[in-house]
């Protein structure tokens, strides 16, 4: 009986830690690709579950994509400058960079609704709020559910396009879309979050060199 107490003080303990704001720190996330369609299906079983990492620190943060087959991409935001910068390396663009604003449109944000939701859920230790959104781009609406927590000060690239107005990190996200008559669905999920003491050069938005400048990257 007394370990099992213990045990309950420790796990208490843990969960009353997580809800602390953490301010700096590391989050691991993967992200998997599925459809209806077998011949996509059998691509997408070949790309596999995409890791993501991302160091935030007070109102920067970093995310670093690897995969074999998509390539290597990087975006840093400055919360407080609102830009972004993203670099994109792989075979089909070679080396590019964009710098952009993370304001969105008022045109952009006609096209978007975000409706918060009646279910929390606890996603490794932190209470997330349900949203479920709406997005219209390009002809595509995309129907994302999203469970989200305001304790991480790290800024999402895909958040970055609700408004200035939403200022929490999702910890799962649900995205339903449909292209070419093709049902796809993508599931990000955070696996693990760190608090650690992250370099100031991480946010560095100075593109490297050997990156060619470009208005657009695929995806964006």
């Amino acid at each position: 009986m007394k370990k099992i107490f213990s045990f309950l003080l420790i796990a208490l303990s843990l969960t009353a830690f997580s809800q602390v704001k953490i301010t700096e720190g590391v989050i691991l996330s993967k992200q998997k690709i599925s459809s209806d369609n077998e011949q996509a299906n059998a691509q997408f079983a070949m790309l596999g579950d995409v890791i993501t990492t991302t160091y935030f620190k007070e109102n920067k943060s970093r995310s670093e994509t690897s995969n074999p087959m998509s390539g290597n991409m990087i975006s840093i935001i400055d919360n407080d400058s609102k830009k972004m910068l993203v670099l994109m390396d792989n075979q089909m663009v070679s080396k590019k960079y964009v710098t952009k604003s993370t304001v969105p449109s008022e045109e952009d944000l006609k096209n978007i609704e975000v409706v918060k939701g009646g279910e929390t859920k606890t996603i490794l230790g932190y209470t997330c709020q349900e949203y479920n959104i709406s997005v219209v781009k390009e002809g595509v609406t995309i129907n994302m559910k999203m469970f989200a927590t305001d304790k991480l000060s790290a800024i999402s690239q895909q958040a970055t396009m609700f408004g200035e107005d939403f200022r929490e990190f999702p910890l799962l996200l649900t995205m339903n879309m449909n292209q070419m008559g093709m049902d796809m669905t993508i599931v990000h999920e955070v696996t693990e979050i760190k608090e650690e003491t992250v370099s100031n050069d991480k946010f560095d938005m100075t593109p490297p060199e050997g990156y060619e400048q470009t208005d657009q990257l695929m995806g964006m």
